[in-house]
């Protein structure tokens, strides 16, 4: 009797394994026919030009759709990159992505794809081919209607390069996070405002930029590895970075060596306590990197207007204050 019920146990569990991998491989990528937002792009050369401001500074697209480490490198320290794409990004357990070719190409970059498709992949987080992103990367959704049209249009403007990216490698595990993690998954209702706040030194800018558009809150925030969902307070850091190393390999780095974001809250044990006055956060940022394997884009973010980078210091600043001692920013796994 005991066998019998092991047996029918056993089937259960088997058939429940398949029926579960069955679901994951008809889901992971599963595609949606979502409207994009009704927005046209500009041949106005202020547009185009606040479009390259964006793209090469707050935004920090620069940073990642490049095609190898030199151009990742050289774009750091303010050289004209094409945004070629093809950096393959490893995910540990996940798979390895790789960054888009976002110049106007006609066969392997933007240029295969209507204005409405780019919009929607930046509004909404569905890749033209109607499968979801991982927004929380790029996460455009509440980047106001004006700044989102200055990037396309700057984009479509660039000098257009044939490069054939690979397609993202997911792994088993990768495609059950995709299928069950909300992370994941389109954005519902983004509820962007029409203009971006102007560029001065306010709360609300430094908000808009903090959130929407330089993502600070994005690495500041401690979050699961697997599922990239948020596991402490918001812009209290603690999120740990895995040596990336072939990167550190090319920079000559220590391939030991992790880093973990700090705390920009208000709180007085936090990072942001260094810098009495946003002169002083502004300095700070025209230095560049600390450490040359950082994943934070210094070099972007150092480009950045002085009225942006006050407005995002007056904003942290306004945070609530989070006590998190995060512990040493480098540090190996045996320490």
């Amino acid at each position: 009797m005991l066998k019998k019920i092991l047996l029918i146990v056993s089937a259960v569990m088997v058939l429940g394994l398949m029926s579960f991998y069955f679901y994951v491989q008809s889901s992971w990528n599963k595609t949606y026919d979502w409207p994009a937002p009704n927005l046209q792009i500009s041949q106005d050369s202020a547009v185009i030009a606040h479009g390259a401001y964006l793209v090469n500074g707050p935004a920090h697209c620069n940073a990642c759709h490049v095609s190898n480490f030199g151009d990742m490198v050289a774009g750091d320290k303010g050289a004209t990159v094409a945004l070629a794409g093809g950096i393959m990004f490893p995910l540990g357990p996940l798979g390895k992505i790789y960054t888009r070719n976002l110049t106007p190409d006609k066969k392997t970059g933007l240029g295969r794809y209507s204005d409405d498709k780019i919009f929607r992949m930046m509004r909404h987080g569905i890749r033209p081919t109607g499968e979801s992103s991982m927004p929380i990367l790029m996460p455009f959704w509440k980047m106001a209607d004006d700044d989102m049209i200055a990037v396309v249009s700057y984009l479509r403007s660039l000098e257009p390069v044939e490069h054939v990216i690979p397609d993202n490698e997911w792994t088993f595990m990768g495609k059950v996070i995709r299928t069950l993690s909300s992370t994941f998954k389109p954005i519902v209702n983004p509820d962007a405002p029409a203009t971006a706040p102007p560029i001065a030194p306010t709360v609300e800018r430094g908000e808009y930029l903090a959130n929407y558009v330089s993502n600070c809150v994005g690495c500041h925030t401690n979050r699961d590895m697997m599922t990239y969902q948020a596991i402490g307070p918001e812009f209290a850091g603690g999120m740990e970075f895995e040596p990336w190393v072939e990167f550190h390999k090319y920079l000559d780095a220590d391939t030991t060596m992790w880093l973990r974001s700090p705390n920009i809250t208000s709180d007085p044990g936090g990072v942001l306590a260094k810098y009495k006055t946003a002169e002083e956060f502004i300095a700070r940022f025209r230095m560049g990197r600390a450490y040359p394997f950082s994943p934070m884009d210094w070099g972007a973010f150092s480009r950045m207007k002085d009225d942006d980078l006050a407005a995002i210091w007056m904003y942290l600043n306004s945070l609530p204050p989070v006590k998190n001692d995060v512990g040493a920013i480098a540090f190996t796994k045996d320490e």
